[in-house]
């Protein structure tokens, strides 16, 4: 069931966002929605079917116990909207 949400962002930052989105062929919400759930989902890629090309890449990196990918997703999509 969707629920529509409110929400106060930056003006300029919506304008970037849906910049993306139309570049992307994606609305905005289907970003926004797909960011959060990323977020909110620690096992994210455990429960999801892998396409071929990322299921060859497993196990191809090794990364740090302490990496914090939820932080490094939201460093990264900050540098990018900002």
């Amino acid at each position: 069931m969707n629920t529509k949400l409110t929400l106060t962002i930056d003006h300029s930052i919506i304008e970037k966002a849906k910049r993306y989105a139309r570049e992307q062929e994606r609305s905005l919400s289907d970003l926004i929605e797909n960011y959060l759930r990323a977020l909110t989902n620690e096992n994210a890629v455990d429960d999801e079917v892998l396409s071929p090309t990322i299921e060859q890449l497993r196990g191809s990196f090794k990364m740090p116990k302490d990496f914090d990918y939820k932080k490094e997703l939201t460093d990264s999509l900050t540098k990018k909207f900002l």
